[in-house]
């Protein structure tokens, strides 16, 4: 499969006492660059759940929230947690022993206190294994979304590769014609230019010049690359740098090919190659 940078999924699972949501949403970057945004009561649960998502995706910027809301059922048996209280008014002793001049915590300051709200408060051990449930969840979706727009993107660079084998193809055929119609034209200047007809330097003239204007290196480098394209997005996987690597090396062909250009079709053909080329150049970057 190949799959695109760009991709969301979300979803929700009800605990004892709260509804656990995850989201997931990336677009195209150079490297994997992850972030997450949750609570702090389950910052230590940050390095577990970025050892899944690192072990599925590869590159893009990725976002992973993470959000806690209390059920309404669960919110009218809320009960103050007796232990957390006790220590807390320990603590803010002696912070006002130490700093006098420093306010005192105000009621939502304390009902906002991490495991303040006993009923409201799931073991660490139940948290993990429920946030991991739910984004092994989420990255299925995710996955597969990623995966669509990926086939997407795929048929999109098909489509260019096809039409630049077209374009391709049309100028092979030609170059005989080419390069008789450019003997015929060189071969009435050197005579011109040369006092007497030396029918020996203009044929060392013509060969000199077919070879300044041979393309058939060119064309063959194209069409290999034409080929290791569609070998890579036939093997899938994350391939979208060496197919970035590919549009370079895709470039710089179809320049030399307008450069030893001596012809107007061949000059087009160069010219259409390397707008389809930007055109696949653009879309590769949204590919894992």
């Amino acid at each position: 499969m190949i799959y695109s940078m760009t991709g969301f999924a979300s979803a929700t699972r009800e605990l004892a006492t709260a509804a656990l949501s995850v989201e997931l949403r990336s677009v195209n970057h150079r490297y994997l660059d992850l972030q997450f945004r949750l609570p702090e009561d389950l910052r230590p649960l940050e390095p577990g759940l970025r050892e899944i998502i690192v072990a599925r995706l590869q590159r893009g910027k990725i976002e992973c929230r993470i959000g806690l809301n209390p059920l309404p059922a669960a919110q009218k048996a809320l009960e103050l947690n007796n232990e957390v209280l006790k220590q807390l008014r320990a603590l803010s002793e002696k912070l006002r022993v130490a700093w006098p001049s420093v306010p005192g915590l105000t009621a939502a300051d304390i009902l906002r206190w991490p495991g303040m709200l006993g009923s409201d408060t799931v073991p660490l051990d139940e948290m993990r294994a429920a946030c991991h449930a739910a984004l092994q969840s989420v990255l299925e979706e995710f996955t597969a979304s990623r995966a669509r727009e990926g086939e997407k993107l795929k048929d999109l660079l098909l489509e260019r590769v096809a039409s630049m084998e077209e374009r391709v193809a049309t100028v092979a055929p030609r170059m005989p014609q080419v390069l008789a119609a450019f003997q015929e034209k060189l071969t009435a200047r050197l005579r011109e230019a040369m006092a007497a007809s030396d029918d020996e330097r203009i044929r060392q003239e013509i060969t000199l010049f077919a070879n300044r204007i041979d393309v058939d290196e060119e064309l063959s480098r194209l069409v290999t690359h034409f080929s290791e394209i569609r070998r890579i997005l036939a093997a899938g996987g994350a391939v979208g740098k060496r197919l970035d690597f590919l549009m370079q090396e895709l470039n710089r062909e179809a320049n030399t090919l307008g450069s030893k250009s001596v012809d107007v079709e061949i000059t087009r053909v160069s010219l259409d190659l390397k707008l389809l080329i930007e055109q696949m150049r653009e879309q590769i970057q949204n590919i894992e």
